[in-house]
């Protein structure tokens, strides 16, 4: 008698597992089709056909728990036994499937509607474990304020566009020259003086027609920045004066919105996110700004071209991951790149509790 290397429950005791402090990993492995009209909450989507090959960034831990379902329970037994054969040693099938759930009265997770030529663009973050359909609605709804449409902002706003991020509000003052052309590469040589603002909206929207683009002409003041916040989910800090990063980061800090913060100098770059609560604020790292000599500009300084483009990639790395609210973000982290060396640094930064901003009792619920 062959031993069944795989357990199998009903719907009922499935949720059972679910409910438990140590919830198993929820697998479901159906077809696309199948996941769009409904899913279970917390579950990763992985086809039969690909499982074997998804699996090992799915749950790269052999004995992790995992409980497969399918429609009807077919599908996930015979991925178990698949699964088993590949080494993992603690699988269940639930019985039934989700039809059986469904009929047990369970909740089931409506989809998002993506349209046709959306499940074709963002195909890859479907598949994505902690993305999937769910997650590139959030992206589609999200609403971010690119402040600088040069160095930092213009490979930025673009791997945002391409993601997904459905609004995308951009000020900046300047126009584009032909200096500019050699490290950003929202711009192009037939845009050379035009608004440096219009001229990113053209490229956005040329590449991803779902991104709604708020192009704004002009500088962000401590006047004005309380009004370009508003009602944004994250910003991306691509500013290069002192007195703009202060107004943006006050400002930030009062209205409790993050702020996805670089910078870069001739080889060296550096990364952090500050999210008011939960980390320090641009203030805790710099009390007061340095003197002139000591923080020259590009323009005096010189910056290798493809640096302000890493940075900036990493900058919208950091901002999908806040706006989908996967992975670590670098909340409390000094990210630091010297790109002659090819060497990441990474410090910890904490908050100052005397921080004119952010300090104990200066914003209602900061982190103590």
């Amino acid at each position: 008698m062959t031993t069944k290397l795989f357990t199998e429950v009903d719907a009922k005791a499935a949720q059972q597992l679910l409910d438990a402090p140590t919830p198993p990993l929820l697998i479901d492995v159906r077809e696309q089709n199948e996941w769009d009209a409904g899913y279970l909450k917390g579950a990763t989507h992985a086809p039969k056909g690909t499982i074997s090959f998804t699996i090992a960034n799915i749950a790269p831990e052999k004995s992790a728990p995992i409980l497969l379902y399918c429609a009807g329970g077919v599908r996930s037994a015979a991925v178990a036994e698949t699964l088993a054969g590949l080494g993992y040693t603690n699988l269940t099938s639930m019985a039934g499937g989700i039809t059986g759930w469904s009929a047990a009265g369970l909740p089931v997770v409506e989809t998002t509607t993506l349209t046709p030529e959306q499940k074709s663009r963002y195909s890859r973050h479907l598949l994505l474990p902690g993305v999937g359909a769910e997650g590139q609605a959030k992206l589609l709804k999200a609403r971010v304020l690119m402040v600088g449409a040069g160095g930092l902002g213009a490979p930025a706003a673009l791997y945002l566009a391409a993601a997904g991020v459905g609004h995308m509000r951009i000020i900046d003052f300047d126009n584009v020259e032909a200096s500019n052309l050699q490290r950003q590469v929202i711009h192009t040589t037939d845009r050379v003086g035009m608004p440096k603002v219009d001229s990113a909206a053209v490229q956005i929207r040329a590449l991803n027609p779902d991104v709604q683009v708020e192009a704004i002409n002009g500088m962000l003041t401590t006047e004005n920045v309380a009004s370009l916040l508003d009602g944004v989910d994250l910003v991306i800090d691509g500013t290069d004066t002192f007195e703009a990063r202060y107004a943006l980061n006050d400002a930030a800090v009062k209205l409790g919105i993050p702020v996805v913060h670089a910078g870069v100098f001739r080889f060296e770059g550096q990364l952090t996110v500050l999210a008011p609560g939960r980390g320090p604020c641009y203030r805790c790292l710099h009390p007061t700004p340095p003197p002139a000599e000591m923080a020259p500009g590009c323009g005096v300084a010189g910056v290798l071209g493809v640096l302000p483009g890493a940075i900036g990639v990493l900058q919208a790395t950091e901002a999908l991951k806040v706006l989908l609210g996967i992975g670590e973000p670098l909340i409390g982290r000094l990210l630091l790149w010297d790109a002659l060396e090819g060497s990441f640094t990474e410090l910890t930064v904490k908050r100052d509790p005397h921080c004119v901003a952010c300090g104990d009792g200066k914003r209602e619920g900061s982190a103590a």
